[in-house]
């Protein structure tokens, strides 16, 4: 009789421990309802780990996944994937409640690999963003484009954005990504962040570079966010970012790209325009009577009138696209 119980027991453990590993916790919350496809992505049984810029938590990895469950892209930045629900564990949320960030290394190509961090207002900023221009992604042939709002194709993108855990040059946390998904990325970003502020809470949250192949640039990325103490009521999603930028045609195994022809035709071999990094932005103050911008320090930016004064933060390059000519005292 003892051992029939023993038996029993043991059976009903493994039960048990099975179930709670698999699957995700809670439900799902996005900025916005109108991107509501959704797919499914199994998590792997892998046990790499990666590395950490502040403790040794490993995460549970998200694994190989593939694309062959993601939609095409149609007109949709992302698509909600398991449901909105993340792939974090019993053994994930045990670690959460005290900050830490990780950032695996890069693997033979260059490429970023899984960034995963519990975010409390500890790790985030508390002065201004250092430049990020000495990080060369995998994949990085930036152009110029007429139709991309801001002028260039590529952004050097934070996984884990600057604004949670504070990291500005970490090779580790940037990839190649569009101005597209840049973008889109942003809203999830300033949602994890406003929680946070708001609650002083934890946030369980990563981000992993999804690769095609030996391909240079990431065809996307998954984000998952979960909010600790409050069990995923503030915060929870599971997303999949399309790494596309509408009217370019990008070769993935290099970063190439060109302008998409109207018949669908990639066309010629896309190195057109400049290659080298995106404009660093500055502070000017501009004249908007003589076309004229100064530097904020300059002499002359003091003796411009309140009605023709005005204040500008972007790119040198960008003024003068738009006519203004710079002070020949200052040479901004």
């Amino acid at each position: 009789m003892k051992r029939s119980i023993c038996a029993i027991l043991s059976l009903l453990l493994c039960l048990i421990l099975a179930f709670s590993s698999c699957g995700g916790v809670g439900n799902s919350t996005t900025p916005s309802e109108q991107n509501t496809t959704t797919t499914t992505l199994t998590p792997s049984t892998s046990t790499s780990t990666s590395t950490s810029t502040s403790t040794s938590t490993t995460p549970t990895p998200v694994g190989d996944i593939t694309l062959d469950n993601i939609p095409p892209y149609t007109d949709q930045a992302y698509v909600a994937v398991n449901g909105g629900v993340p792939f974090f564990d019993e053994h994930d949320l045990a670690n959460a409640t005290t900050s830490f960030e990780t950032y695996a290394p890069l693997d033979s190509l260059g490429r970023c690999g899984v960034t995963y961090a519990s975010i409390g207002r500890d790790l985030m900023p508390t002065d201004e963003r250092g430049s990020i221009s000495s990080v060369t992604p995998t994949g990085w042939m930036n152009v110029r484009y007429d139709c991309v709002p801001g002028g260039y194709l590529y952004n050097r993108s934070h996984l884990i954005g600057w604004q949670l855990t504070d990291e500005d040059a970490n090779k580790c946390n940037l990839i190649t990504g569009t101005r597209y998904m840049n973008q889109a990325m942003i809203p999830f970003e300033n949602m994890v962040a406003d929680y946070i502020k708001d609650t002083n809470n934890h946030v369980l949250y990563r981000v992993t570079p999804i690769f095609e192949g030996n391909n240079l640039l990431a065809s996307g990325v998954l984000m998952e966010a979960y909010s600790v103490e409050d069990e995923g009521e503030g915060i929870q999603f599971c997303v999949y970012l399309y790494n596309v930028q509408p009217g370019i045609s990008i070769d993935y195994a290099t970063g190439a790209s060109q302008l998409a022809s109207d018949d669908g035709n990639n066309g010629n071999n896309g190195n057109n325009g400049d290659n080298g990094d995106e404009p660093e932005i500055h502070q000017y103050v501009l004249n908007t009577s003589s076309k004229k911008f100064h530097l904020p320090t300059c002499t002359h930016a003091g003796t411009i009138s309140s009605a023709n004064r005005q204040d500008y933060e972007g790119t040198r390059e960008n003024l003068i696209q738009q006519g203004y000519d710079p002070c020949k005292v200052c040479n901004p």
